[in-house]
């Protein structure tokens, strides 16, 4: 198998793009990175230590003193935030409430960028976020752009956080915050979500976790000897 192969996921919040991609990874063996738990542990920190995102000093100085690392347990990826395990508190709607700001930042998005870049010069890696496929490895080989109904994200999303006891959320307040991040993902300056030319489309809104993953498997199989 070759080295270096990065597998870009991008597409819409809650289409399942990090389940695919951990899925992808697990099967081929190689390393799954969640960009959007990169973005959403950023957003906690500023949320703890009250950044103001329009300094960009505040901005430029909290950045140096963040520090991410991902780990594998029990077969799925978890994020540390200066060595404190964040995973579950970073999909929580107070996270979610202001990552698409934080994540819209121009610093913040070129430090991330830098980040991921790195991570993915001597591995093997499966991505998936908002701008892997145009932004951070342009020239990745196998692309996706998942998207789903909105509906379907919203109720998949909702039952997530009740799965997590999150119980104080409805399903219209999940739905409400799903379309603000999509219109603030695809319309921001920096790296809009859109999909890449050469991104093949992956609507899952009909489809189960095991046919999602046939799917890619399929597409990814010439690129992997």
């Amino acid at each position: 198998m070759k080295k270096n192969l990065v597998i870009a996921i991008d597409g819409y919040s809650s289409c399942g793009k990090s389940t695919l991609a951990k899925a992808l990874a697990k099967k081929l063996g190689f390393i799954y990175i969640d960009s959007g738990a990169m973005y959403r542990a950023v957003t906690l920190y500023f949320l703890r230590n009250n950044i103001n995102i329009s300094d960009d000093n505040k901005v430029i100085d909290a950045l140096q003193h963040i520090e991410l690392n991902f780990h594998s347990r029990d077969y799925q990826s978890h994020i540390t935030l200066n060595g404190e395990e964040v995973s579950d508190e970073i999909r929580l709607m107070p996270v979610s409430e202001k990552v698409s700001e934080v994540s819209a930042h121009k610093i913040v998005r070129h430090e991330m960028v830098k980040q991921q870049q790195r991570m993915g010069k001597s591995k093997n890696i499966v991505m998936d976020g908002r701008d892997i496929g145009t932004t951070v490895f342009p020239e990745a080989p196998v692309k996706f752009f998942m998207t789903a109904d909105p509906k379907i994200r919203a109720e998949r999303r909702f039952k997530e956080l009740e799965s997590k006891g999150n119980n104080e959320t409805t399903l219209e307040e999940v739905f409400e915050n799903l379309a603000h991040r999509d219109y603030a993902d695809t319309t921001r300056k920096e790296s809009p979500l859109v999909r890449a030319e050469d991104a093949v489309i992956l609507d899952n809104t009909n489809l189960t976790q095991e046919e999602q993953l046939a799917f890619a498997l399929e597409r990814a199989e010439p690129f992997l000897s």
